[in-house]
């Protein structure tokens, strides 16, 4: 990741910190990436400890919260921010008048539109990724922002309550928000550059001091000795994933720059390496390419928690939990035995929201559509679709799989541990296989590295939808709330 001696440093952003990019040979707007997190964090805990909900009010936390959001976007990404704040604009207008039963729709629409032409404009002046923390990053969490709420607000104005699932009721949004309001979901500093995206109504609810005081109060705890709601303390869980962070930027600093994705495309590398082999490299490249991915996010939880936003409750040993905004899991990543558990810990707040806005509201095809959404997201570097076309193609087949084989291995322990030792051995194959060319980006590495793995897994998969029987989905949970009760009381008046 380092550049070369003599070339010109590349940033869109402020040019403060370039001797020490310099000093460090790490890209400038990585150094400002890091920079911004690291003050994100000093200014976080100041935040908590003296702009409190018991300090200062809701609106001079918002101003706070949306000023410093603004000065991290400027100051990493420079002019470029305006298309943060354009877009920001442009759907605050739609959100304030457009049609309610409209609204989620054109909010979409213009914010993937938007991000979409950004993600197009990237190719010219980015060049396939020169720039690894460019201003794409912020427009893709603010669009995500923008059309979670755009839903919540169409749930909470435009649609009856039996009409929602449990989860659309508990988080949608009776009244439009106001404009200082939206700007600080939108700008906040706690999330401005990397992440994540979060529910409106558990946002505003951090801001007005009632986000840990609303979990605690589902627990009894006069049973567990307490005389009144204990106040928990984020700073165990920051400790401890700022831990995690200095790992993963000491393997990203070694271990990244030793295994490059490019090598396993490499042409003396295919002709020298037997197959397991190389199967066996990619396993290696593809663990060495996460440790970028699980510093950027957990340093991010981290900043969220430090101002005290991210509790999620208390778990059955009675510890105080902080991982609402957490965006993996990286245990649960790395012992995967299913691809469908390995992407539901891996970018969690993405496939959340992937799941809010797409999933639950889709008329038909739900997977496909929403894997499709996720590549449009991310851009338009052919890679992407590559990545999520296979995607879907091996959850159908893992999915058949362990519909139609996995109850016959649960009879015994022997069984069921042989069977989790093949499906980890075959999900993380699988999983490398597929993200792959997300690393790669174009078409001509992609179709190069499909050919030299024989394209095993596109085989494999189409072989398994064709021999074994598909079941259909259980969509039960996608059903609004209030259907059972419904039905039953159709049966009564027959």
């Amino acid at each position: 990741m380092a550049e070369p001696p003599g070339a010109p440093y590349r940033t869109t952003g402020s040019t403060l910190l370039h001797p020490l990019s310099g000093l460090l040979g790490i890209p400038l707007d990585q150094i400002n990436f890091v920079a911004c997190q690291l003050f994100a964090l000093l200014a976080a805990f100041w935040f908590r400890i003296y702009l409190g909900p018991s300090h200062a009010s809701s609106a001079v936390r918002h101003a706070f919260a949306t000023l410093f959001g603004i000065y991290f976007a400027v100051f990493c990404f420079g002019w470029y921010s305006i298309h943060l704040f354009v877009l920001v604009m442009m759907n605050y207008g739609i959100m304030n008048m457009a049609s309610i039963p409209n609204i989620h729709r054109y909010s979409f629409v213009v914010a993937m539109g938007y991000l979409t032409l950004c993600h197009i404009s990237r190719i010219y002046i980015f060049h396939y990724g020169i720039l690894t923390t460019d201003f794409s990053g912020p427009l893709m969490i603010i669009t995500q922002k923008i059309t979670t709420l755009a839903c919540q607000l169409h749930d909470g104005i435009g649609r009856q309550a039996e009409e929602l699932t449990a989860e659309q009721n508990r988080l949608a949004v009776k009244t439009r928000p106001s404009l200082l309001e939206y700007l600080s979901y939108l700008l906040n500093f706690m999330s401005i550059i990397a992440g994540p995206c979060s529910n409106y109504k558990d946002y505003i609810a951090f801001i007005e001091g009632r986000h840990v005081h609303m979990k605690l109060l589902e627990v009894n705890w006069k049973q567990k000795g307490y005389d009144r709601l204990p106040d928990p303390s984020p700073t165990g869980a920051v400790m401890y994933k700022l831990c995690i962070t200095l790992v993963s930027l000491i393997l990203f600093l070694t271990l990244t720059k030793n295994f490059p994705m490019a090598y396993i495309i490499d042409n003396e590398f295919l002709d020298k390496t037997p197959f397991l082999s190389r199967l066996g490299y990619l396993y290696v490249v593809t663990q060495a390419a996460k440790p970028k991915y699980y510093f950027a996010w957990t340093l991010a939880d981290a900043v969220n928690n430090a101002a005290g936003y991210g509790f999620s409750g208390v778990d059955e040993r009675g510890t105080f939990r902080w991982d609402l905004l957490s965006n993996l899991n990286i245990w649960n990543i790395e012992t995967a035995t299913s691809f469908k558990m390995y992407i539901e810990n891996w970018n969690i707040q993405t496939a959340a929201w992937l799941k809010r806005v797409c999933y639950d509201r889709a008329p038909w095809y739900p997977t496909a559509l929403t894997f499709i959404l996720s590549a449009l997201w991310h851009g338009i570097y052919p890679g992407y679709y590559f990545t999520f076309l296979t995607g879907i193609l091996i959850t159908l087949a893992a999915r058949a799989i362990r519909n139609n084989c996995r109850h016959h291995f649960l009879s015994s322990v022997p069984l069921k541990i042989a069977y989790d030792v093949v499906t980890w051995v075959v999900t993380q194959l699988a999983v490398c296989y597929t993200v792959a060319p997300f690393v790669m980006l174009a078409v001509e590495p992609t179709i190069k590295f499909y050919k030299s793995m024989y394209f095993h897994m596109h085989i494999l998969s189409i072989l398994v939808l064709l021999v074994l029987p598909i079941r259909p989905q259980d969509h039960s949970i996608r059903k609004p709330q209030n259907q059972a009760m419904l039905n039953s009381v159709k049966s009564k008046d027959k």
